[in-house]
């Protein structure tokens, strides 16, 4: 039987986020939530820590959560790093992971702006009460409140921007590899399904669905970095070309 290689940084990264996982269940079990410590939350978050924006990636709600990111890791991931090398990886996976969180806050002080007028808190936002799941109606509609209290206490998890960039970059290298998806019984050439999920994610950001918490606009931040990065390598590196 052949061995599985797997390349050293995605192997590390996949040792990591299983590190984290376990750990958290572990922590839970005392009554310790890691996602509050190790989540990203909003730049002007009381729950804010400068560590936040490197943790959260290695943090996950699920084991439904951890196992597609790190399937994707996996399938896509050991690709690109043979291509480019641990070096170029490490820093495109860091970097997609940083910019899928600087869209998500991007789009959270617009949020922030259109109901405060401002997109930081300059002590007239009720937080204490928030906290607590209450408001007060002379401030804010329940509404209004409701959706303060999500940008600032609300937490992101999850390694889905930084893998939604490997997928971008897959597909614009080998955009015409074929994938075998689980819910679809053909294959589908990357270029078509890789686009046509971020449209899809595009699409849910937007909509904003009740009872959706996925942090869509991470996921296109993510995407978009790693369009960005694959566009300015392959103009200064010749042999990444297309195929």
């Amino acid at each position: 039987m052949n061995n599985i290689h797997i390349p050293p940084v995605v192997k590390n990264l996949l040792i990591i986020n299983v590190i984290f996982f376990v750990a958290s269940w572990v922590f839970k079990q005392q009554g310790i939530d890691l996602a509050e410590i190790l989540g990203a939350h909003y730049f002007d978050s009381p729950k804010f820590g400068i560590w936040q924006p490197i943790t959260y990636m290695f943090m996950h709600a699920d084991i439904t959560h951890i196992f597609f990111n790190m399937f994707g890791l996996f399938m896509f991931g050991g690709i690109l790093e043979s291509r480019w090398g641990t070096k170029r990886f490490i820093n495109f996976y860091l970097i997609t992971g940083l910019g899928a969180l600087a869209l998500q806050w991007g789009v959270q002080a617009f949020e922030l702006y259109q109901v405060t007028g401002s997109v930081i808190n300059h002590g007239n936002l009720p937080l204490d009460l928030l906290a607590m799941d209450r408001y007060n109606p002379q401030l804010f509609s329940e509404a209004d409140s409701v959706k303060i209290a999500s940008i600032y206490f609300g937490t992101m998890v999850g390694a889905s921007g930084a893998v939604f960039g490997i997928m971008t970059a897959f597909a614009m290298l080998y955009p015409n590899v074929e994938l075998y998806l689980m819910f679809i019984p053909i294959p589908v050439k990357a270029k078509y399904f890789i686009p046509v999920y971020i449209v899809i994610e595009l699409f849910l950001g937007v909509a904003r669905i009740q009872g959706d918490s996925i942090a869509h606009f991470a996921h296109l931040g993510g995407a978009l970095i790693g369009f960005i990065l694959v566009k300015l390598w392959k103009d200064k590196n010749t042999y990444y070309d297309y195929e």
